[in-house]
């Protein structure tokens, strides 16, 4: 199961990495402009249908990710979505990644393979009572509403796209765990049951609003600010969730250490990426 989880997660990160890299293949031959005539034009761009294809399968590999293994396992997994992005934009968007580039790839995929070697995250939960699931909205959503009250246009650059960033890393971790408990609805219940459950609704919602909050942050300020905050917030507040929600457990003692360090080197990673490589934010969409 934890094998299936590896894989379908990984997946899933590439699938979204050939989805974000081929939207922005297809953009760039379109003339500025929005609206449905923007979709129209988009539509009949084939490099655009196999972006939304791979937007679309990614979202199916994700849901099976969580439906296999523990949440605090699957979401960190996603980060890898930015370096897959990045390998697949150089030859298709004809662009050139500098060395320093190829560095934080490897240090992106170094740290988060010492965080999930050390973390060992386990547990096979898909399901989490009411008793727990309040605390958890009403801690999340009230996060995300301080964060966007407080993100007004008078505020500095930095620190609106490093908040709206955190917002969206948020919400985007309470939309895998939506997704994985309605998930395991549709599994043991069957699709009916799957249409009845709250949870269904709630990870739609939750999952465009953490989308308009990713807008948001990356227009607001430096890419700097934002990314870091929702690639590490994203992994972190999953692993909270899945121990809170749904048992999952984590080492901790000594392990925390390789676990800080792993995380550090994450960061270092992401930090430098979106440093050497101006376009890094598009791709990561």
């Amino acid at each position: 199961m934890i094998a299936l989880a590896v894989l379908f997660a990984l997946l899933g990160a590439a699938s979204n990495a050939v989805g974000t890299v081929f939207q922005r293949k297809a953009a760039a031959r379109i003339p500025q402009g929005g609206g449905l005539r923007l979709i129209l034009q988009l539509a009949r761009q084939p490099a655009w249908l196999v972006g939304i294809a791979g937007v679309a399968g990614a979202a199916l590999f994700q849901a099976l990710a969580l439906l296999n293994g523990p949440l605090s396992l699957v979401q960190p997994l996603f980060i890898l979505e930015l370096p897959f992005a990045l390998m697949f934009a150089v030859p298709l968007l004809h662009r050139r990644l500098p060395r320093a580039g190829w560095w934080a790839v490897a240090g992106v995929v170094a740290g988060l393979g010492l965080v999930l070697v050390a973390a060992d995250p386990s547990g096979a939960e898909v399901a989490a009572p009411m008793s727990r699931w309040i605390p958890v909205l009403i801690l999340c959503l009230s996060a995300v509403a301080v964060a966007v009250a407080v993100s007004r246009p008078s505020r500095p650059p930095l620190f609106r796209a490093a908040v709206l960033g955190s917002a969206s890393a948020i919400s985007n971790a309470l939309t895998a765990a939506l997704l994985k408990s309605s998930m395991g609805t549709l599994e043991s219940e069957g699709f009916v049951a799957f249409l009845s459950v709250w949870q269904t609704y709630g990870f739609v919602v939750t999952g465009i609003g953490a989308v308009l909050l990713l807008e948001n942050a990356l227009q607001a300020g430096p890419l700097a600010a934002s990314q870091p905050a929702l690639t590490i917030g994203d992994a972190t507040v999953s692993l909270f969730l899945g121990v809170f929600l749904f048992d999952e457990t984590v080492r901790s003692g000594w392990w925390l250490l390789p676990e800080l360090a792993g995380a550090g080197l994450v960061l270092w990673g992401v930090l430098r990426l979106t440093r050497v490589v101006p376009q890094v934010g598009e791709l990561a969409r």
